[in-house]
């Protein structure tokens, strides 16, 4: 890295405008590799303007002299590079501003925080918006409350809101400004030219950029970052003083309040800047150090590229010096491709016909069945269940099973998920015969319908937006209810009051009038998708109409990512965004070129998931073994091998039931206005994976940490290991009692034993029934001996305890 290095480097930013008397601008100096950015050269670097009359440099900082263009050079050893300054406005009185000068330095020392005065409810009878989101509330109550006592224009220095957090006098909040820095002579400046107040000709900040965006690092290095704010009236400044910092995987890097980040190990990690409501990322990019052997990179996988998906996880993974884990064998895809794809293991039979398969295509024949069956639509109807919220406590029986089997329709005939998604939004009619209009039971009040829909059909969450700007994303108070008046004309009948007891008939409709008041300010924001273009007040159509034409354009980021994400987490068990339905700007993808080109292909696919589906089951990264090779055991997001995963509750009961032969009665439901009822919607042999909702009664299924479905957020369901979770595989009721059975498949394979069947049949049977694969010489053998001397009273027992040892191993309740 450093040879490459020795003589390029770069300066950044690459043109800087400097159009104030006290403009300032850092610099940094980053070695260049290729194409990419490395690290930072931080000494030794010598830095001339030129033309001084105009801008002097002194270590790396841009200080402005007079109006016109100069060029600042940094050399480096016997590299070299510039960069090009503009300097305007030094002739021209310029005045604080109140919005872009004094809120950004209490936002960047916590004064407005939620822990100080931008609580609630204040702090010491003094409050603010939290991160200054509102300025007209904000100017209010420091410079009009209370008689105007925080502010003295005569003597600045002797005003309330300099003197507290200067601790001139005493202040709780200990030491926040010292009277010494820049900051306090700016709020000092700003009052003693008359503490202008916000004005709606303000500029504002339309957008930041964070230098370097991303880099190259090594272990211990360290890296400056600066940021510029770009406003509307065409200007731009240095603002990284009072920009906030955080890191978004501290175990790769970690960023201090002046936006110096140390990197701690290896990995790709990203710094968020946040200043004024606008964040940007800068990635760093931290290869392992691991230099693998030449018989780990035989034994690695170095199959060529099968697709897309291959191409970009094998450029990451170069780049990260991180060697792939070998293709997994036939009976691990087998297995794998069953449970990712419709949520159960394989049959005997199944396995038995699969690995006898001796064509070279038999696994993408394998996809192709899979992709085709019925099981396909019960598993695939069940996680749109869990993302729609499909719950007997918040529905009548009748409604959620024709919400059910409206999914579950459109899931047998591939509907696009755009097409699904425009349904749903845009329903009308009873919620027994329209099973979409539901997703308006579920969510009553148009900010809940906001809400859900954002979270379940963008992966983003914007309900700190209801009280005041969102602190982790750019959404604004205004933004959230602009998004809420869309709904604001949904009515609905029915199922309220007596009729709760009734059949859960519920008729949704639109009226044409009718505005949601924005709390704040008293007065409707104009309806508007987030992002979008606003409604006119006085359109009397439906509004969701033009919002569901927004929110499915393959032009909206948000909703071809976030069903991308979710497909991709159900078959690699890590999404390319964590959380999987947590899609923040400052929480970005592990590998965002492979994020775009995903999204890309399921736009290009005209949102058929099954396309995405094969490519991923097909590539080379899904079908790499889970076993890790030297270099790759520690690393968990960039899918250098397949990650062994607890199988999901639902998942995890069904194949207890398909291995012991002895199926599940569920018969209790719950719903609202009623105790728990017997019902009949469940018959005997159904599964867990197609039941209509989250409410029926299992202590299996709730100790696995189904998703109860009470929000929509993946982090409802729970594959957390627990105690409670041990006890019950050891002594609960589910495995015991089935194998337990008269009719179980242990009573099965015992009078096959009566009837000749031998012990390597048997062992292999139980193996094939659990594993999906056939023993190893060594363990059948090790098997059979305990089979041998088995006398018939303890027979049944001894096979009992072979499937009850091998269903409480890991290989059975992970998929690997």
């Amino acid at each position: 890295m450093a040879n490459a290095a020795e003589n390029s480097i770069t300066v950044l930013p690459a043109h800087v405008e400097l159009n104030t008397p006290f403009a300032r601008q850092m610099l940094v100096v980053q070695k260049k590799l290729g194409n990419e950015l490395g690290t930072q050269v931080r000494e030794e670097v010598i830095w001339s303007s030129s033309n001084e009359e105009v801008v002097r440099v002194e270590g790396g900082l841009l200080i402005p002299v007079a109006n016109g263009t100069a060029s600042i050079t940094a050399r480096w050893n016997t590299a070299s590079a510039t960069t090009s300054v503009a300097v305007t406005g030094l002739d021209t009185p310029h005045q604080r501003s109140f919005r872009n000068d004094v809120l950004p330095i209490f936002a960047k020392r916590d004064c407005n925080s939620g822990g100080c005065h931008g609580a609630l409810a204040g702090k010491g009878g003094f409050r603010l918006s939290l991160r200054g989101y509102d300025p007209e509330s904000d100017y209010f109550n420091i410079v009009k409350q209370d008689q105007g006592r925080r502010i003295e224009l005569a003597a600045p220095e002797r005003s309330l809101l300099l003197t507290k957090p200067s601790t001139a006098i005493p202040h709780k909040g200990g030491l926040k400004l010292p009277s010494e820095s820049e900051d306090f002579q700016i709020v000092a400046d700003w009052i003693a030219r008359g503490a202008a107040p916000p004005e709606s000709s303000d500029a504002v900040v339309e957008r930041i950029e964070v230098y370097p965006a991303a880099s190259l690092q090594m272990v211990g290095s360290q890296q400056d970052f600066v940021v510029r704010a770009f406003y509307s009236d065409g200007s731009s400044c240095d603002v990284t003083r009072w920009t906030k910092w955080s890191s978004t995987n501290d175990a790769v890097s970690q960023v201090s309040e002046e936006g110096q980040a140390t990197i701690m190990g290896p990995g790709e990690g990203a710094i968020v800047a946040w200043f004024a409501s606008k964040l940007a990322i800068a990635r760093t990019t931290v290869p392992y150090t691991h230099e693998a052997t030449t018989e780990e990179f035989a034994q690695a996988d170095q199959r060529k590229p099968r697709n897309f998906i291959d191409e970009q996880i094998d450029a990451q993974l170069k780049r990260l010096n991180l060697v792939a884990s070998p293709n997994c064998t036939d009976a691990e895809f087998l297995r794998r491709a069953y449970l990712d794809t419709i949520g159960r293991i394989p049959t005997p039979e199944e396995t038995r016909q699969f690995l006898a398969d001796t064509s070279a295509d038999k696994r993408d024949k394998l996809i192709e069945r899979l992709l085709a069956s019925s099981e396909f639509v019960d598993y695939w109807t069940y996680k749109w269940s869990d993302v729609l919220m499909l719950n007997g406590t918040l529905l009548r029986p009748a409604p959620i099973k024709a919400y059910y089997q409206w999914i579950h329709g459109h899931v047998e005939k591939n509907t696009p998920w755009d097409v699904m998604v425009r349904e749903i939004v845009t329903a009308t009619g009873e919620s027994t015969q329209n099973g979409a209009t539901n997703f308006f039971a579920l969510n009553q009040t148009p900010e809940e319908m906001t809400e859900n829909a954002s979270q379940s059909f963008m992966g983003l969450s914007i309900g700190c937006a209801k009280c005041h700007n969102h602190p982790l994303e750019k959404w604004t108070n205004d933004q959230y209810y602009a998004m809420a008046n869309i709904f604001s004309r949904v009515k609905a009948k029915g199922w309220g009051g007596e009729s709760r007891n009734g059949d859960g008939a519920r008729t949704l409709y639109v009226v044409t009038s009718g505005e949601l008041v924005q709390p704040r300010t008293g007065k409707p924001q104009p309806p508007t998708p987030l992002d979008g273009e606003a409604i006119s007040f006085d359109n009397p159509e439906d509004r969701r109409v033009k919002f569901a034409q927004w929110l499915t354009s393959p032009e909206n980021p948000y909703f071809a990512k976030a069903i991308t994400n979710r497909v991709w987490a159900n078959f690699f068990g890590v999404g390319l965004v964590e959380e999987v339905d947590d899609l923040r700007v400052s929480n970005p993808p592990s590998n965002h070129a492979l994020f775009d080109a995903a999204t890309k292909h399921v736009v290009d696919n005209k949102f058929d998931l099954k396309t995405l589906m094969r490519a991923i089951l097909q590539s080379n990264a899904y079908q790499r073994t889970s076993k890790s090779v030297a270099g790759n055991e520690a690393e968990k997001r960039f899918y250098s091998r397949y990650y062994p995963r607890r199988l999901m509750a639902e998942v995890l009961h069904d194949a207890v039931v398909q291995v012991t032969d002895v199926p599940t009665k569920f018969d209790t439901v719950a719903f609202p206005g009623n105790d728990k009822q017997k019902t009949d919607f469940y018959p005997e042999g159904t599964k867990a994976i197609q039941l209509y909702d989250s409410a029926v009664e299992n202590y299996f299924l709730d100790a696995f940490g189904r998703n109860p479905r009470n929000i929509v957020c993946e982090c409802e369901r729970s594959a957390e290991p627990t105690m409670v979770q041990v006890l019950h595989i050891s002594n609960g009721n589910t495995i015991n009692e089935k194998l337990e059975s008269p009719t179980s498949r242990v009573e099965t394979l015992l009078q096959l034993r009566h009837n000749g069947l031998s012990d390597e049949a048997i062992v292999d049977e139980i193996y094939l029934n659990c594993f999906s694969r056939y023993p190893t010489a060594e363990k059948r053998e090790e098997l059979i001996k305990f089979l041998t001397p088995v006398g018939a009273a303890d027979e049944r027992s001894t096979l009992e305890d072979i499937f009850w040892g091998l269903m409480s191993t890991r290989e059975f309740l992970f998929n690997h």
